[in-house]
């Protein structure tokens, strides 16, 4: 019934555009032939997704009836409890509007869904939170938050002072307060899909896996990314952009004192806080720390950084006792490569820079009329903020000694 009645459509809007086109080839005005190709670049764009919707229901009627009772009644015995977006049902429906932009997720009801959002299947965002804290280092370590976007979260400063007393005297009370603030805002991180690549892929578990892949190679870039370099605008605001980090915890190092303990000892390590030292990282290039760091020693010739291998020979990389995360040069820049004043190593507690979002993921649907073709997009709304700056240690780059 529903076959038919789509099928009648299309013939009603090809019918249509066979008319209109027509009526341009006769027609020598000029504002009458805008409105025509208008209505023909929209007619094309609903064609193309009637026929869509038509090949997946042709797809539906030649399922195996026992099949498909016997899948019904094993969703239906889940119960009333079961996640909602984890159903074999809502799998199937969420793979055919990605590859045609129609939502059948209930045989009798076909609905076109071009320009609304549907939320990512569970399985789908189980693994991608699962190969974010995989493959985005920097996204794994940090603080998840989940709170209210637009509204300001005090920061506790509490320093209460201890005073020697008579019997004369006492002591003054000493007043707690939140004198400074934190605000998420609503940023959205997006991911586009070409459909070319996914309206091939028939079975249900490989679609799952492209998707999957797709959207982390893409957001565990920009989530990493935007932590340590971020402006703030539309985006999480990094570390090395934000203006609370004082100048004195900023430190620049040039050729010579890079690659020197002493210069690191007296100008890197003495400005960390006592308060932050525990729990503390570096994170650099990979190849700063192969070229520069690795095998330094200081005035006995023992050795400060090392790289060690634990019971499961999983490579560890310390520096004088720390841990030193290594990321890609896009991230933060490659000593040999960067410019003088470049960031090239940041200390700082994961802990201090928190990530808010509620990690829940929703696919869109719509029609490039320019490039006449369907894109999909995964969106995720996220802020990001150092919480605490007052542990960040800043190293940059300095001048190159003169010759």
């Amino acid at each position: 019934m529903i076959l038919e009645q789509l099928k009648k459509l299309l013939a009603t809007k090809e019918a249509r555009k066979q008319e209109l086109t027509t009526n341009a080839d006769k027609s020598e005005d000029v504002v009458e032939l805008r409105s025509i190709n208008s209505e023909l670049t929209s007619l094309n764009g609903e064609i193309t997704e009637l026929r869509g919707m038509i090949a997946s229901a042709e797809q539906q009627e030649s399922l195996n009836p026992v099949q498909t009772y016997v899948q019904n009644v094993a969703t239906q015995a889940r119960g009333a409890d079961a996640d909602p977006f984890d159903t074999l049902e809502y799998r199937q429906a969420f793979m055919k509007f990605a590859q045609t932009g129609a939502w059948e997720q209930r045989a009798d009801a076909v609905t076109t869904v071009t320009d609304a959002a549907k939320v990512i299947p569970t399985t789908i965002m189980n693994e991608i939170i699962k190969e974010l804290k995989v493959r985005g280092q920097l996204f794994a370590r940090v603080r998840k938050l989940n709170v209210q976007g637009g509204v300001q979260f005090p920061i506790l400063s509490l320093k209460p002072e201890a005073s020697w007393i008579t019997e004369a005297s006492a002591s003054e009370r000493k007043k707690v307060q939140a004198n400074t603030a934190v605000v998420f805002n609503y940023y959205g991180l997006e991911c586009k899909v070409a459909t070319s690549l996914i309206a091939n892929i028939t079975s249900l578990p490989m679609f799952e896996e492209v998707i999957r892949s797709l959207i982390v190679e893409a957001m565990m870039t920009a989530l990493d990314s935007a932590i340590v370099v971020g402006d703030g605008s539309g985006k999480p605001l990094g570390i090395t952009l934000d203006t609370r980090v004082a100048s004195g915890q900023k430190v620049t190092l040039d050729q010579a004192e890079f690659s020197t303990w002493s210069a690191w000892k007296k100008k890197v390590f003495a400005k960390i806080p006592l308060a932050y030292r525990s729990g503390g990282l570096f994170i650099m290039a990979a190849s700063t720390w192969e070229g520069q760091i690795d095998g330094m020693v200081d005035e006995n010739k023992q050795p400060i950084a090392r790289t060690n291998y634990n019971i499961t020979d999983a490579i560890q990389e310390r520096f004088s006792g720390k841990e030193v995360l290594l990321v890609e040069p896009d991230v933060v820049a490659d000593y040999d490569a960067a410019a003088e004043g470049d960031v090239v190593a940041i200390y700082f507690k994961p802990s201090d820079y928190g990530i808010n979002s509620n990690l829940q993921m929703t696919m869109k649907r719509y029609f490039d009329e320019d490039k006449n073709q369907w894109v999909d997009k995964a969106i995720m709304v996220a802020d990001g903020k150092l919480l605490d700056p007052k542990g960040v240690v800043i190293i940059k780059k300095g001048a190159a000694p003169a010759e």
